[in-house]
């Protein structure tokens, strides 16, 4: 999904940036986008999600290639099933680590460089599954739904300063996180999602689900009482 909103922006005219664990795919995306963008090469530094100490210096880089931040994008994450994470506790640490304590890390590296120079746009890939307690993604979900709620609350803490915050709630999206588990309804394409999370960085809008059915989908399943929930396999 980060690539194919990456790809969006580059054809819009933006100027973009890459950071990214993995060099060669770095590489790889970067020259594809100069090719999309058809203007100066775009930039790439390391960042892993489970090493903090790369956030500062890769923030550092992109500012100083770019000229400044105005948006910055976290879609990195890190995912399991469930009865993978429940027989593994090192996996677990390092998804719960991924996905909260460390993404909201970056965040705030991020937040304070955006604030700096008057304010910006902080857009964060989240999802669908921190949004009620349920048997397939308990750990998962658990680490989503802290991520979401951190985003409210710089929502609420930091707007009148000048920082928009955009949390991004993907349904089921098939990308290779997704590959060989069951494909459920309204399951939607990175291709589909990028416009959708685009428009959202563009208005500042604080939350938006993608695909927009999930909304929908999302909302009902709130609503069911928990007895239910503990019947159903969803």
């Amino acid at each position: 999904m980060g690539r194919a909103l990456a790809r969006l922006m580059a054809e819009r005219g933006h100027d973009v940036f890459l950071l990214g664990r993995d060099a060669a795919d770095l590489e790889k995306s970067a020259r594809d986008l100069e090719v999309r963008g058809g203007r100066a090469p775009v930039g790439h530094a390391a960042c892993d999600l489970l090493r903090p100490e790369t956030f500062a210096p890769a923030l550092q880089a992109a500012e100083s290639a770019l000229g400044g931040l105005d948006t910055v994008v976290v879609t990195a994450g890190l995912f399991a099933t469930q009865d993978r994470l429940e027989a593994d506790a090192e996996l677990a640490r390092r998804v719960l680590e991924a996905d909260f304590t460390n993404t909201v890390v970056f965040c705030e590296h991020a937040r304070q460089r955006l604030l700096a120079r008057g304010g910006g746009t902080l857009c964060v890939f989240s999802s669908v599954a921190g949004e009620r307690g349920r048997k397939p993604v308990v750990l998962y979900g658990a680490a989503k739904a802290g991520l979401t709620r951190y985003l409210e609350g710089l929502d609420h803490r930091f707007r009148a300063q000048g920082l928009r915050t955009v949390c991004v709630k993907p349904g089921f999206v098939r990308t290779s996180m997704t590959d060989g588990l069951p494909v459920p309804p309204f399951a939607g394409e990175p291709e589909q999602v990028a416009p959708a999370v685009l428009r959202a960085i563009e208005r500042g809008q604080p939350v938006v689900y993608v695909p927009g059915v999930w909304r929908w989908v999302m909302a009902v399943i709130r609503l069911l009482p928990r007895a239910v929930m503990r019947r159903v396999k969803f």
